[in-house]
């Protein structure tokens, strides 16, 4: 699963990566964003011709929900992402890009945890393929933005750390994931390579929403002993 990311780079480095037609709004670097929060993410404009940055809430509520305080799921896994009810429609009309620039997984250690950073190896910006939906409130009109997070089996790299990862789209692929018309983005659902990514272990602090500084994605001393 993905339960936890990182966005630290700069509104400029956003605009020119995700080849925005306006800058990013300016916004604090992130360090721990967890899920209900909002999260920036890159969509296209509803006729098709640009694309905008938004702010969704993470944890998906589908737009035929009757309560919108119900459960709301922040991953999709990618094997059954078509035929599910909350996502098969997302899947088809309503894909996303959601920035980022690092990721936390945790690893079990007998009944401990132990959180693990990854990022690229080139320390660049990447994004998530994520769903998005819209509810409105039947009596109001007022309307709630949501997103989830596409999943993957893990690389080579995660793989003894946890058993699945955040799908990672290549910027080259941005494009088909994006389009309302791309006649069908399923092979892109696959593993991001293993090589393009590295990792370290981080302390426990990451587990609390509340810390949202640099340190939670120091690395932990090559001797240091695992979480506990």
């Amino acid at each position: 699963m993905c339960g936890r990311f990182t966005l630290a780079k700069p509104p400029d480095a956003l605009t020119r990566h995700f080849a925005l037609p306006r800058h990013a709004a300016a916004a604090a670097p992130r360090y721990n964003i967890a899920p209900s929060q909002a999260v920036s993410a890159v969509r296209t404009i509803p006729d098709g011709s640009d694309r905008e940055m938004v702010d969704l809430s993470w944890g998906l509520l589908p737009f035929w929900s009757r309560d919108p305080k119900g459960m709301r799921t922040i991953n999709a896994r990618a094997e059954t992402i078509a035929a599910k009810p909350a996502f098969r429609e997302p899947f088809r009309k309503r894909r996303c890009l959601i920035p980022a620039d690092g990721f936390y997984e945790w690893q079990w250690l007998g009944k401990r945890k132990q959180p693990w950073y990854i990022h690229r190896a080139d320390g660049e910006l990447f994004a998530f393929g994520g769903l998005w939906d819209r509810w409105r409130d039947p009596a109001t009109g007022d309307c709630i933005e949501s997103c989830a997070i596409v999943t993957t089996a893990p690389n080579p790299l995660i793989a003894p750390v946890h058993d699945r990862m955040p799908l990672i789209l290549a910027p080259a692929d941005y494009e088909a994931w994006l389009s309302p018309l791309a006649s069908d983005p399923s092979p892109l659902l696959k593993p991001f390579p293993a090589d393009l990514l590295r990792m370290h272990r981080v302390g426990t602090g990451v587990g609390s929403p509340a810390n949202n500084t640099p340190e939670c994605t120091a690395p932990l001393p090559a001797d240091s002993p695992p979480a506990g």
